[in-house]
Order: structure tokens, then C-alpha cells, then sequence
């Protein structure tokens, strides 16, 4: 079975059919997922989508796109927010420079109160990265050098040295229906480089739905392909590699082990 690690299942594009959706999820060998937080001022709408579901998590988080209109927050605040049972996660909060909807120095900000959430409550930190290598690497060997945190690049498409610097500091790399993308050759290598026992798979749904049903809406039943060619291109059996990042999924998200031991049976 398969682990979407990524998705954002509070979004309207779910409104009229979530329950359809999980259950393809479910029938497309998808077990358990993690819903993701991009605002702290929506997180009880994300948090309602777990609550509703035995499979399915959440995170507690501010995306970089919206650092500036969030509230500024503090490693203690997230964490309290965290305390909740269905929450296995901080984030998504990261750099984004491709866009620059939030300024830059408001997003490192805002990111480093996140490494702290994740510093004092042992959750893993959901990292998002885009055009902003040399920052992101700069960042998180500072914020390793006060003190080890779990988490992940999410949705990886950066440069491989981002990945190696994520690997070398403990952390883990999600990817993808990008992977799947025709000009995505850069980052297939990298998905062949990296260590099996830090890569995860995710489809960012409602974004990036892998090939070939790019262009549509994506949905965690998806998961299944980026997984295939991933597998593929590492010369692996399909449920090997699923197995694989399984397990490390819930090697990061211990909460949900500790908390809910019966859904690792199910995924």
C-alpha cells in the first residue's frame, strides 16, 4: 500500500466529492493521508477533513505564499496548535522566490518559527522550496547547527544539492507527479541518486497531477503512478518501492504510529 504524504484535501476543489475521492484513494491502494495546512487562520477547516476521516492527518502550518498575510508565529504557538491528536506535522512553510508573494525576509522568519515548532515537538517539518537553493540550504544548516529537527522537502523539483544537503542533515524528500513530467529529466536523476530509505511520494492534489492525466484535477488515488515511475526509473518492482516509502513515512510521522497503530495495518 501507498501513502500520500502531501495533499490539500480542505480545498473547494474537494467540496462536492471528497468522499468519492478518498475511496478511490483507497481502491488505487492508497492507505493514509496527510492533508497539509497553508494558513494557521484555516486550520480548523483542515483540521475537520482528518477529524472526519480514520485515515487521514493533518498539519498545523503557513505556506510561503501567504507568510505576509498570516500572523506572525511563534515556535510555542504552532506547537500548542500541534497538541492535537490528528496532527503529525508542522507546515508547509518554506521559501518560495519564484512568485514572491510574501517578501523574502518574512518568509525566512515565519520558516524559522516553523523549525522551531518542529525543533520542540519532535513533529517533522513539511518544507516547501522553489527558486531559493541557496537560501534554503543556508537555512537549514544554521537552524541544524542550534539543534536537529525532523522533516522533508516536499513536492521536490529543486537543484540535487538541495536534496543531498536535506539527506545529509537527517531529513527526507517527497516527491511528485512532476517526476512524471516530460522536462523533468533533471529531476528523475535526482530521483534515481537519492537513498531509498529517505524518499516519500505525494501528489500536492490538487496541483501537478502526474502523466497522463496531467492538466486535470490531481487526487491522491494519482499517487499510484508517481510511485510506478519512480520505481521504474530505480529499476524496482511497483510494490517494493511502495513498501519502501511506506515505511518511511511512517519512520518520519511517528505520531501517527504512537497515536493510531491500526492505520499502518491499513496502509
Amino acid at each position: 500500500m501507498l501513502v500520500d504524504s502531501h495533499c490539500h484535501l480542505d480545498f473547494p476543489d474537494f467540496a462536492d466529492d471528497l468522499d468519492a475521492v478518498v475511496a478511490r484513494a483507497a481502491r488505487a491502494g492508497v492507505g493514509t493521508m496527510v492533508t497539509i495546512c497553508t494558513h494557521v487562520t484555516r486550520f480548523e477547516r483542515v483540521l475537520a477533513v482528518a477529524e472526519r476521516f480514520d485515515n487521514i492527518f493533518c498539519t498545523v502550518g503557513i505556506h510561503p505564499h501567504n507568510a505576509a498575510d498570516e500572523p506572525d508565529v511563534t515556535p510555542e504557538h504552532l506547537a500548542r496548535m500541534a497538541e492535537h491528536p490528528k496532527v503529525v506535522g508542522i507546515g508547509e512553510t518554506g521559501l518560495d522566490f519564484y512568485y514572491d508573494h510574501s517578501p523574502r525576509d518574512v518568509q525566512e522568519r515565519q520558516f524559522r518559527a516553523h523549525i522551531g515548532a518542529a525543533r520542540q515537538t519532535g513533529l517533522p517539518l513539511v518544507i516547501h522550496t522553489r527558486d531559493a537553493d541557496d537560501d534554503m540550504i543556508r537555512i537549514l544548516r544554521d537552524e541544524h547547527g542550534q539543534g536537529a529537527f525532523p522533516g522533508l522537502l516536499h513536492c521536490f523539483s529543486s537543484g540535487h544539492a538541495v536534496a543531498e544537503c536535506a539527506v545529509e542533515l537527517g531529513l527526507y524528500v517527497s516527491l511528485s507527479g512532476i517526476v512524471t513530467f516530460k522536462t523533468a529529466e533533471s529531476l528523475r536523476d535526482s530521483a534515481r541518486q537519492l537513498p531509498l530509505d529517505r524518499l516519500l511520494v505525494e501528489t500536492d492534489s490538487p496541483y501537478l497531477a502526474p502523466m497522463p492525466n496531467r492538466g486535470k484535477r490531481n487526487e491522491p488515488a494519482f499517487t499510484a503512478l508517481t510511485a510506478q515511475r519512480v520505481a521504474e526509473e530505480r529499476g524496482l518492482p511497483a510494490a517494493d518501492f511502495a513498501a519502501a516509502t511506506t515505511d518511511n513515512f511512517f519512520r518520519l510521522f511517528t505520531k501517527i504510529d504512537a497515536q493510531a497503530p491500526g492505520v499502518r495495518a491499513c496502509a
